[in-house]
C-alpha cells in the first residue's frame, strides 16, 4: 500500500509538471496508509478470532482507611497552633496505599483553593521526623501541604517492609501530585514538590518527568543512586576504583539475595549507628545525633532502626536518577549547607541544569543535618517566597 502511494505520487508530479510532491500531502498520505494497515490488521484479527473486549486496568482498592488512623500528635517537632492537621491516604500506580499528614492553615476559608506542596524525606525517615516539620511550617505560611511516608515504610503500605527503589520513590512523589490535583481545595495548576536529603534527588527526578510540578525545592540533597553506585566523594576516585567497588557490591548483594530467598527473610542494611566514636566521620556522628536521640528518633524510621533491605542497593547502583535534570523547564531552588559533606550533590545538579530557572542557595556554616530541624537555619522565608512566586 505504501509502495503504491509512493508510485502514484511520482505520476502526479509528472502530470502536473512538478518535480517534488508537497511534503504536507505526502505526510498525510503516509499517515492514512499506516492507519489503513492498522485497521486492516485489526479486522483480520477480529475475523480470525472472536475476542472479548479488553477491560481497562483498574486501580486496586486502597488497603488503609484514613479514618481508622490515629491523629494523635506523635511527631518529633512541636504542634503549631496556626495549622490544622489530619491523616489522609492515596495510592501510587503500583497500587500501594500511602499515608500522609495533610496540613492546612487554620484561617483557610471554606471553598478556598490553595497552592499545594508535597514534601518527603530524608531517605530512611518518616513524616513524623523532618518532612512534617517542613510541611507544617509552610502550611502556617499559607500553603496546603502533604508530608507522606514512602511506599513500604512508616504507616504506608507495601511488602516487604523497609524496602526502597529509585523508581518507586520517584513514583510516590508523582502519586502525591495525582492526589493533590484531585482535591477540591487545591489549584491543580499550582502544585510544587519539596524533597529533603535523598528525597531531594527524587524531587529533581520527578520534576524532570512531570510538567504538573510547577516548582521544585531541594534541601540538603543527596543523589541516592550516585552515592550507592560510586560511594561518597566519587570526585576523588579513579574510574577503576569505582568499578571495583561496584563489582564488590554486586557480588555481595547477589549472594545475599540467594540466602534471602532460601531463608524467607530479607537481610537489612543497618540503620544509623546507635553509638559513635571520635574516629568516625563527622557526618556519621551528625546523623547519629539526629536519628538516635530524642531530637529525631522514630521507631517507624528505618534510618533510626534497621536500615533498608540490603537487596534494595543494586536498584540504585544500576538505575541513575537526575540524568534529565537539564530538561526541567520549571523553577528549581537547591538549598545546601556550606559545611555539608553532601554539598557537591546540589552543586553538580545546579551545573547540569543549563537554563535560567535554577537557583543555588548555600547556608553559611550549616552542616547536612542542620537543615533537618534547625528552625533558625532552614530558610523558610525564602522557600515560601520561592513557591509563592513560581506556583502560577
Amino acid at each position: 500500500m505504501l509502495h503504491s502511494i509512493h508510485k502514484r505520487s511520482k505520476v502526479w508530479n509528472s502530470t502536473t509538471g512538478g518535480t517534488k510532491m508537497n511534503k504536507k500531502m505526502m505526510k498525510r498520505a503516509l499517515t492514512l496508509a499506516a492507519f489503513g494497515l492498522l485497521m486492516a490488521g485489526g479486522m483480520m484479527n477480529a475475523s480470525a478470532m472472536d475476542r472479548a473486549p479488553v477491560a481497562a486496568s483498574k486501580v486496586p482498592a486502597e488497603t488503609i482507611d484514613a479514618s481508622k488512623l490515629s491523629n494523635a500528635w506523635d511527631k518529633t517537632f512541636p504542634k503549631d497552633a496556626r495549622v490544622s492537621h489530619k491523616k489522609v491516604t492515596f495510592h501510587n500506580r503500583y497500587g500501594i496505599t500511602l499515608v500522609g499528614d495533610l496540613y492546612t492553615p487554620k484561617d483557610m476559608k471554606p471553598g478556598e483553593k490553595l497552592d499545594a506542596i508535597d514534601v518527603a524525606g530524608p531517605c530512611g525517615a518518616v513524616k513524623e521526623q523532618v518532612s512534617g516539620r517542613y510541611a507544617q511550617e509552610l502550611a502556617a505560611r499559607g500553603f496546603l501541604t502533604l508530608a507522606f511516608d514512602p511506599s513500604y515504610t512508616g504507616e504506608s503500605g507495601g511488602q516487604p517492609r523497609n524496602t526502597t527503589s529509585p523508581d518507586i520513590d520517584t513514583e510516590d512523589f508523582l502519586a502525591a501530585v495525582d492526589y493533590l490535583s484531585n482535591r477540591p481545595d487545591v489549584d491543580p495548576q499550582k502544585i510544587g514538590v519539596l524533597g529533603i536529603c535523598g528525597w531531594g534527588g527524587f524531587a529533581i527526578n520527578a520534576a524532570s518527568m512531570d510538567p504538573r510540578i510547577k516548582a521544585t525545592v531541594t534541601s540538603t540533597m543527596y543523589d541516592m543512586s550516585r552515592v550507592i553506585a560510586n560511594g561518597y566523594f566519587d570526585y576523588d576516585k579513579t574510574p577503576e576504583q569505582i568499578k571495583a567497588e561496584r563489582k564488590a557490591l554486586r557480588e555481595m548483594v547477589s549472594a545475599q539475595r540467594t540466602l534471602d530467598y532460601k531463608n524467607g527473610t530479607y537481610k537489612m542494611a543497618g540503620g544509623v549507628p546507635e553509638t559513635v566514636t571520635p574516629d568516625m566521620p563527622e557526618f556519621v556522628r551528625n546523623y547519629h545525633d539526629f536519628y538516635q536521640t530524642k531530637r529525631g528518633y522514630s521507631p517507624r524510621s528505618f534510618g533510626s532502626t534497621t536500615g533498608a533491605t540490603l537487596s534494595s542497593l543494586p536498584d540504585f547502583a544500576g538505575m541513575p536518577i537526575n540524568i534529565y535534570a537539564d530538561e526541567i523547564e520549571t523553577p528549581v531552588l537547591l538549598i545546601h549547607g556550606e559545611k555539608a559533606h553532601s554539598r557537591y550533590f546540589s552543586e553538580d545538579v545546579y551545573k547540569k541544569m543549563k537554563g535560567n530557572n535554577k537557583e543555588l542557595l548555600i547556608i553559611p556554616g550549616a552542616v547536612h543535618t542542620d537543615l533537618y530541624d534547625h528552625m533558625d537555619v532552614i530558610p523558610f522565608a525564602k522557600i515560601a517566597e520561592f513557591f509563592k512566586t513560581n506556583l502560577k
